[in-house]
């Protein structure tokens, strides 16, 4: 009898505290994280990182964790600054990036073969060529600055969501109950608007998500190179294009802290696009 209270006991603890549990409470503290760096990122005073020539080129200390640059500034606060900047970023483009894929990937299918075919030429052109290359000259094309680099990153990593959107619709197309819709004479937008876009839906959450790792790493890179975010504004790109200048001379905390912070910002976000994902495919939610 006792044997079977402590397996009923060991059953209900394993439900409450499950693999879907779990997932639902790490996304929780990332999202919460996620929310404080901006947050914190934007109400910052420039006073805590502003030019102060007596405490230039110190180096990590409790005074200062991250140190302090060529100039005096704050490592820490204008490495939070930046960041924040660099994920805002980030999550436009993100968001825009998605809606440009769910729109392609319904159209296409939805729309006869010949619209399919023109999207699924594109989507191949716009792979063929390197994104950063892409990024650089719509940056330029639109005049730099934030407007620039937002649309040349968010104009170049909607493919591949795009793809898998594409790959769901057509599923959906040949199911019993979008055919029947069809029968009944409900009009493409009818069966995009009631069957379609319902079931991508998870797909395209996901894929916003992990777009986001993708879209940071490519505006750090190609601010550093020149071609982003202005000089006079925060953003990782920058605060590393700066120290490149300063390493040689052993002011190595210029350049490791802001771009651990990027990497590890982005390995969460994957992190939780991955679990989304779990969290969304019954398959796996329990395993």
């Amino acid at each position: 009898m006792s044997d079977i209270k402590c397996s009923e006991k060991r059953k209900f603890t394993s439900f409450e505290f499950g693999i879907r549990e779990k997932t639902i409470l790490s996304l929780s503290i990332f999202v919460v994280f996620f929310i404080v760096i901006i947050i914190a990122g934007s109400v910052i005073n420039p006073e805590k990182f502003s030019i102060d020539l007596i405490n230039k080129n110190q180096s990590p200390s409790l005074t200062h964790i991250f140190g302090t640059d060529w100039i005096g500034r704050d490592m820490f606060f204008r490495t939070l600054k930046g960041l924040s900047m660099s994920m805002k970023i980030g999550v436009l483009s993100s968001v825009i990036s998605g809606i440009i894929a769910v729109v392609l990937g319904v159209i296409g299918p939805t729309c006869g073969k010949r619209v399919d075919s023109v999207i699924t030429w594109f989507i191949d052109l716009v792979l063929s060529v390197p994104h950063t290359l892409i990024i650089i000259l719509i940056s330029m094309a639109a005049g730099g600055g934030l407007k620039g680099i937002v649309m040349g990153v968010s104009l170049t990593h909607w493919t591949s969501l795009t793809r898998i959107i594409r790959a769901e619709v057509m599923q959906v197309k040949e199911a019993d109950y979008t055919k029947i819709a069809k029968n009944f004479g409900k009009s493409n937008l009818y069966i995009a608007k009631n069957h379609i876009l319902p079931h991508i839906i998870p797909q395209l959450l996901v894929g916003i998500v992990l777009i986001f790792p993708h879209a940071i790493l490519h505006e750090a890179s190609v601010t550093f190179l020149g071609f982003g975010l202005q000089s006079h504004e925060p953003a990782i790109g920058i605060i590393l294009s700066e120290a490149m200048k300063y390493l040689t001379s052993g002011k190595w905390w210029l350049a490791f802290f802001p771009g651990l912070s990027l990497v590890l910002v982005s390995m969460m976000v994957d992190n939780m696009g991955k679990k989304i994902g779990k969290l969304i495919d019954p398959k796996t939610a329990y395993n």
